[in-house]
Formats: structure tokens, C-alpha cells, sequence
């Protein structure tokens, strides 16, 4: 398999946890390259349900080995609650199969204080963040005041700077109206980082010389392309390069070293969080959720949920440099009758083909669609693209005819086997050691 970026084409959660665990079969190190414990991916593996929010999918697989690049938010204490309870379901996760970039910033305490303070001082202008401390983290790696992994293996000049930050947080905190950081949480901090120490290296040297040997590197990305900084709704984003150019500056991986972009969105549009959403439909969430569809992994909160937006899909086929498309929760449409698919946007009277830059033009964007006829069957059984019926096929062949990117890959269910190939350059299954019976490989719901 290729060096493969896998990114979201749509505001997150678009499934790409199972194009990862799909394609991590034929993969030597998956990567984890932006991003903090802000994102998850549910994981169903012999009828086990994991959360992974900060590992990679691949540390589910035997013989991969994982790494947290340096463009990660990492939370210490949270990676070691995630590690530990893995092993609780009988998963090991060795230095060997487990890198941390020793690079990566840290996301303490103080951080989640701060951002649930900043968050509430929104009023009703909140971003909807999920108050994990990832954007108060960025903020200190752009304010060059951040502490990286690599600062905490010198104890001596590492914990009184984090105790003289915790002061300095609290005074703020305080002067706010907010309860302080408990200074206890020190002890908390470096038995974390204790845990995690024998995972910390230099990954960037790691993937160089994984390229070298010819090793196969999947990026796992987190979020978005509309969550992202520079390219998404801004300021009802994120807080790092969703994009598949945030899979290089956060791996240290090159451009010339990627072989491919594949990007995953939905069959249909969903969002978590405040911020414009032209194709929102109530009705149509109401329907995702009383089948119990379309709840946050992270949060557990309701997504809302719309029909698919071309325009959207449009810009982040052309920001990511995307090869091919995968299409999941194609079955979550299966008795929607007729299906709508939005072409452009109607904005002041013009017609848009992109998304505009400010919120309040696309709060003002109308939606254009078109009109198409839905299956009304039950098509999660099927497993080659010849038995899709025949509406659910022309659904996809539109999408390629007006994105102009082929679809290799539509999911029509959570298990790895209701994945359906077009791209036989997809097909990572045709060594047969690795081939396995259903249930035995991780499948993401």
C-alpha cells in the first residue's frame, strides 16, 4: 500500500476510524498527526467496543506500530487513562508498538480550566468546544510558551516552571471568578509522564527511516477539513490543520514522501457544535437519532444532522488534494424517500459553487438541490457494489460526476465486512496471510 493521508471531508465524524482500520491491514505505522483528545474513533472488535481518542486505530492490530506525531495535543493523564483501560480489555500497548513524539505539546489542567472559562465567557456566541483544553494548548505552542515532551524529561527545570505556571493560572482563574487549579495535580501530571516516558522519541528520525525502508505509513487524521483553522468555518473550528497538509507539518513526514489523499464523508451531512450548517434538517436528524445514530464518541452529544453539501465537499476535494472518495453510512439513508443533495448555494442572488469565508455569508447561503430517488430497502446485507440496488448506485455515481473524484470505497454498516470496493487499488486484502474470517479485524462504528 501507498503513503496514504486519510482526512474528513465534512465538520468530523465522518467514519474515518473504519477507512482506517480497513486500510490498516496492508500498513506498517499508522499515525496520528494533529489534534488532541478532543476527537474519538468507536472501535467494535470481536464484540468489544473500544474509544480511542488520542491513540491510533492500528494499536488494535498485532505487528503495527503507532505513533503521536509532534502536531498532537497531548493530554499525559488522559493518554495513560486510555492506555490503562485498553489493557483492561486485554490490549497491551508496548514502547515498541506505542511513539511519542517528543515534540508533541502538552495539554495540562490549567488548559481544560482555562478553556471552559474562555468558552463561557462566550455567551451565546460558544464555539461548542468540548472544553478539553486543545485550543488553549495551541495558543501556548503559538505563544512559544508551551511545553513539549521533550522539556519534561529534565525534572529539575521541568517542575518548577509547571508549578510557577500553575501560580500564574490561578491568579487569572481566580481574579475570574473561577476555582483554581489544585496544585496537587503536579504529582498527577508526573506519574502520567512517568508512564509515558519509554514511549517519548524522535519520530520524525522513526518515519524517515521507515520511508527509507519502504515501509507503508497511514495517516489517521482527527476533526475535519471544515474544523480546520485556516480552511474551515472559522471561528467554529478547531484549533490545528485538519487538512492532509497538517498530516506533514505534524508527522515531519514531506510531501514528496505522499502517495495518496483519500477522503471520507458521509452519505449525508453532520456537525457537532455551534456554527453555520446550510443543509441542516431537523427532521432528518430526528430520523438519525431515533434509530440511535449520530451521537458524539467524545461527548455523547447529539450531531445534527443535513443533507449532503456539495459545496462543501467541492472545497475540501480541492484543498486536500483528494485521489478518491470513501462514502460511509450509505445504509443510514436506506428509507429516505426521495433523497436531496445540495449542488450550490444561493447567496444574495448569485450562485455559489464554494463556500464563502465569513460566517455571515454562510449564514445568509441558501441551499440549491437536487432531487433524487432513494431505495426504500434494507441495504446493509450487501457486499459487493453489483448488489447495491440500482438507486443507491446512481446516488453515488452522482456524487463522482459532480465532485469529479472517483468513490472507491461506500460502507453501509459499522462491520468491517459492510465495506464495499469500486477501486480495486483499494483491495488491501489480496495477500491471503492476511486475510481473516468476519469478526476476527476491528470495525468502527
Amino acid at each position: 500500500m501507498s503513503n496514504t493521508i486519510i482526512v474528513g471531508a465534512q465538520w468530523g465524524d465522518e467514519g474515518k476510524g473504519k477507512v482506517v482500520d480497513f486500510l490498516t491491514s496492508s500498513a506498517d505505522v499508522v499515525i496520528r498527526a494533529q489534534g488532541g483528545n478532543n476527537a474519538g474513533h468507536t472501535v467494535i472488535c470481536d464484540g468489544r467496543k473500544y474509544v480511542l481518542h488520542l491513540l491510533p486505530s492500528g494499536i488494535l492490530w498485532p505487528g503495527k506500530t503507532c505513533v503521536i506525531g509532534n502536531g498532537v495535543a497531548l493530554d499525559p493523564i488522559g493518554l495513560v487513562t486510555e492506555i490503562e483501560t485498553l489493557e483492561r480489555q486485554g490490549i497491551t500497548v508496548r514502547p515498541d508498538q506505542l511513539l511519542i513524539s517528543d515534540r508533541a505539546h502538552l495539554t495540562l489542567p490549567y488548559h481544560r480550566e482555562i478553556d471552559g472559562l474562555r468558552e463561557q465567557s462566550r455567551g451565546d456566541q460558544k464555539i461548542g468546544t468540548t472544553r478539553r483544553g486543545i485550543g488553549p494548548t495551541y495558543a501556548d505552542k503559538a505563544n512559544r510558551n508551551g511545553f513539549r515532551m521533550a522539556d519534561t524529561l529534565d525534572t529539575e527545570r521541568f517542575i518548577p516552571a509547571l508549578r510557577q505556571r500553575i501560580t500564574e493560572t490561578n491568579e487569572w482563574l481566580t481574579a475570574s471568578g473561577m476555582a483554581p487549579v489544585d496544585p496537587g495535580v503536579v504529582e498527577s501530571v508526573l506519574a502520567a509522564l512517568g508512564r509515558l516516558r519509554p514511549h517519548v522519541t524522535n519520530t520524525m528520525a522513526f518515519l524517515h527511516q521507515a520511508v527509507t525502508e519502504g515501509r507503508t505509513l497511514l495517516f489517521e487524521g482527527a476533526q475535519g477539513t471544515f474544523l480546520d483553522i485556516d480552511h474551515g468555518t472559522y471561528p467554529f473550528v478547531t484549533s490545528s490543520n485538519t487538512t492532509a497538509g497538517g498530516a506533514c507539518t505534524g508527522s515531519g513526514v514531506p510531501p514528496n514522501r505522499i502517495d495518496r489523499v483519500i477522503a471520507v464523508a458521509k452519505a449525508y451531512t453532520t456537525r457537532v457544535g455551534t456554527g453555520p450548517f446550510p443543509t441542516e434538517n431537523e427532521a432528518l436528524g430526528d430520523h438519525f437519532h431515533g434509530m440511535g445514530r449520530e451521537f458524539g464518541a467524545t461527548t455523547g452529544r447529539e450531531r445534527r444532522c443535513g443533507w449532503l453539501d456539495l459545496v462543501l465537499l467541492r472545497h475540501a476535494v480541492m484543498i486536500n488534494g483528494v485521489d478518491s472518495l470513501a462514502v460511509t453510512n450509505l445504509d443510514g439513508l436506506d428509507q429516505i424517500d426521495p433523497i436531496r443533495i445540495c449542488t450550490h448555494y444561493d447567496l444574495d442572488g448569485r450562485q455559489v459553487e464554494l463556500p464563502p469565508a465569513t460566517i455571515a455569508e454562510m449564514e445568509r447561503a441558501v441551499p440549491v438541490y437536487e432531487t433524487l430517488q432513494g431505495w426504500k430497502t434494507d441495504i446493509s446485507g450487501c457486499r459487493t457494489w453489483e448488489e447495491l440496488p440500482e438507486n443507491a448506485r446512481r446516488y453515488i455515481q452522482r456524487l463522482e460526476s459532480l465532485l469529479h473524484v472517483p468513490v472507491g470505497l461506500v460502507s453501509v454498516g459499522a462491520d468491517r465486512t459492510q465495506t464495499l470496493l469500486r477501486d480495486p487499488r483499494w483491495n488491501t486484502l489480496e495477500n491471503p496471510s492476511i486475510r481473516v474470517r468476519p469478526g476476527e479485524l476491528p470495525a468502527i462504528a
